[in-house]
């Protein structure tokens, strides 16, 4: 493993982590957001995703099975994205930050995606 992969993968994982134990340790915001989109047990389903990104982050950034978590990070990335940040639903200053919330997400899911194809060549 070059140190260049696990610098990288340690600096993805970091908001994973954090974001992922802060879900787990206080889901009420963010289960706001999972209860608006109409989800059953928002509160449940926050923790759950929390625990994934916690854990999955952890794996990543230690170079443990690193492609099945990017995956794993890369499912829970897609709805977290799409109930957290509906900027298409917003107008004026709201939906610029969420816009740009969105958009870093996105960019997170790339960086994730170099993961999975990374074969260590």
């Amino acid at each position: 493993m070059s140190i260049l992969n696990f610098v990288g993968r340690a600096a993805l994982a970091s908001i994973f982590v954090q974001g992922g134990l802060s879900a787990l340790q206080h889901p009420q915001q963010r289960a706001k957001l999972v209860e608006r989109a109409g989800l059953p047990q928002p509160e449940l389903l926050t923790q759950i995703n929390g625990g994934i990104m916690a854990a999955s982050g952890v794996l990543m950034a230690l170079g443990i099975m690193p492609r099945t978590s990017a995956l794993a990070l890369l499912s829970s990335m897609v709805p977290t994205t799409v109930v957290g940040h509906p900027f298409w639903q917003l107008e004026g200053a709201e939906r610029q930050g969420q816009m740009l919330h969105f958009a870093k997400n996105v960019a997170m899911m790339g960086g994730l995606l170099l993961v999975v194809a990374d074969r260590g060549k």
